[in-house]
């Protein structure tokens, strides 16, 4: 019984506040500064609730407003400014790193007698498409030019031919974000010989 009078208190209880919706963008007038239509719904509400309008855009309501943004919360938004500035400058740093880190390996290399292949690895740290660039490169040199994978999972552009000095003459004058410093060329051969040569003292 007790719930029931309390119920029947709720349910008749009177609205102690009327709101008002913007007649423009359906929001409460409060709100409208969140929507596209500001200027229009600010006619709108000064044409029909003029006091409403006078409460929430007269100069001086907007100067209390304002005036509300304590000095706790300004020092707040600066030093989130500055923060989101440092990082920004922070990430520009750490990419230049990167790139002046970054080296690009041209590698030669004997399949079988006379017969050799150019090897490409590094080139995405400088933000270069591979399959773009491998295009670019067998036009150039008139030859076969494919992405493949490497055993580390990475991807090389593989280019018929010893092409080796060729290929960093046309990616220097291609692609200038590339150092010339950070291009190394490194020659397969030799290091199969050595490994042979080794093979055979062993032996």
């Amino acid at each position: 019984m007790m719930a029931e009078t309390q119920r029947q208190e709720i349910v008749t209880e009177p609205q102690s506040r009327r709101v008002t919706y913007c007649g423009v963008c359906s929001l409460p007038p409060e709100y409208c500064e969140y929507g596209g239509t500001v200027k229009k719904c600010q006619d709108w509400l000064q044409k029909n609730e003029p006091a409403l309008y006078d409460t929430i855009w007269s100069p001086e309501a907007l100067e209390a407003a304002t005036a509300s943004l304590s000095v706790e919360a300004q020092k707040r938004a600066a030093k989130d400014a500055q923060k989101k500035a440092a990082k920004a400058q922070a990430a520009e740093a750490k990419q230049a790193d990167k790139l002046a880190n970054s080296h690009i390996v041209i590698k030669r290399i004997e399949r079988n007698k006379k017969k050799f292949v150019t090897a490409v690895i590094g080139l995405e740290a400088f933000g270069l498409e591979l399959k773009k660039v491998a295009k670019d490169l067998g036009k150039k040199f008139a030859t076969g030019s494919s992405v493949t994978k490497t055993p580390s999972g990475g991807e090389e552009i593989v280019v018929q031919g010893d092409v080796s000095d060729e290929i960093e003459e046309f990616l220097l004058e291609k692609y200038k974000e590339i150092p010339e410093d950070n291009i190394e060329l490194v020659d397969d051969k030799k290091k199969k010989k050595a490994a042979a040569a080794a093979a055979g003292a062993a032996g």
